[in-house]
């Protein structure tokens, strides 16, 4: 497992076994239950995760009991939570949708490895503002786009998930109904679009 992480790093910049070594001392592997909770809104987490298999997500639950899904993280993805980055509670649930295996990076882990080997900077800075351009697109199509336009957009983002997570929690991810989610599906399939 701490070779694919090596792999994924390896995609972004060029990293030496040595490099690599000096700075994987802190990371873990460690193994999911399919519906494990790994995290709690209110921890204090000192990991982010690197999906190698399985799959993760984040989620809020509101007052009324209601999920409102923020991320999935299949394999090759990262899933933190930025808040106990900065050693506060979390706002969050992480779990498990599928049994998963993945690396557990310390909170601090991309900043401290830039300071050991400077070629990771560029990346651990690429990966910040892909985060911040995932939120604020999320939160765009969130205000402003049809129930469609966030389907078609989840599609896009996520091509593998569609057959891999229950229809409500997509729903959820969207910010509709599983009715609502029906219905858009349907009208797609009447236009012969295909995922």
């Amino acid at each position: 497992m701490i070779d694919q992480f090596k792999a994924y790093l390896n995609e972004k910049i060029a990293i030496t076994d040595e490099q690599f070594d000096s700075i994987s001392g802190s990371l873990k592997v460690k193994k999911f239950d399919k519906n494990e909770i790994i995290q709690y809104k209110g921890d204090h987490f000192k990991h982010g995760f690197f999906v190698g298999k399985g799959l993760l997500r984040g989620y809020s639950i509101d007052a009324k009991g209601k999920e409102h899904i923020l991320q999935f993280a299949p394999e090759r993805w990262l899933i933190s939570d930025r808040n106990n980055m900065n050693n506060e509670p979390s706002i969050f649930f992480i779990d498990a949708i599928e049994a998963t295996e993945a690396v557990l990076m310390p909170n601090n882990f991309l900043e401290e490895a830039a300071i050991k080997v400077p070629c990771l900077q560029p990346m651990h800075t690429k990966l910040l503002n892909n985060s911040i351009r995932f939120m604020q697109k999320r939160i765009n199509m969130l205000l402003s786009a049809t129930a469609e336009e966030r389907y078609l957009d989840f599609i896009k983002l996520y091509p593998n998930l569609t057959l891999r997570v229950p229809q409500w929690m997509i729903a959820s991810y969207l910010g509709i109904t599983p009715e609502s989610l029906s219905r858009v599906r349907k009208e797609l399939a009447n236009k012969h679009f295909r995922p």
